[in-house]
């Protein structure tokens, strides 16, 4: 189970910092994903860490993703908010075999969590 938490109204230019805590399973030997999804358009992937990590482009420079081994947990440190990164965010999991891809796609994903809203306004 994946459980984020987090989100929340901000105004542009603030911050905020998503967790995303996992149980039933350790994240060791996964990729955790953080995806968005806003209004009316595709769920999109902005960052993974596994051995690395991987920022989309048009989060570059202003997300950070993190892992804590012994809290079992992911966050996701989101800098100059903007409005449109309004969008509920999810995390999600993907077990890494020799097979997988980098970043792993939303298909690869075994495990999703709920999501946590985050609104950019004023």
């Amino acid at each position: 189970q994946l459980v984020e938490s987090g989100g929340g109204l901000v105004q542009p230019g603030g911050s905020l910092r998503l967790s995303c805590a996992a149980s039933g399973f350790t994240l060791d030997g996964y990729a955790i994903g953080w995806f968005r999804q806003a209004p009316g358009k595709e769920r999109e992937g902005v960052s993974y860490i596994a051995l690395k990590a991987y920022y989309a482009d048009s989060v570059k420079g202003r997300f950070t993703i993190s892992k804590d081994n012994a809290k079992n947990t992911v966050y996701l440190e989101i800098n100059s908010l903007k409005p449109e990164d309004t969008a509920v965010y999810y995390c999600a999991a993907s077990r890494l075999t020799s097979g997988s891809s980098w970043p792993p796609g939303y298909y690869e994903m075994d495990y999703w969590g709920k999501g946590t809203l985050v609104t950019v306004s004023s």
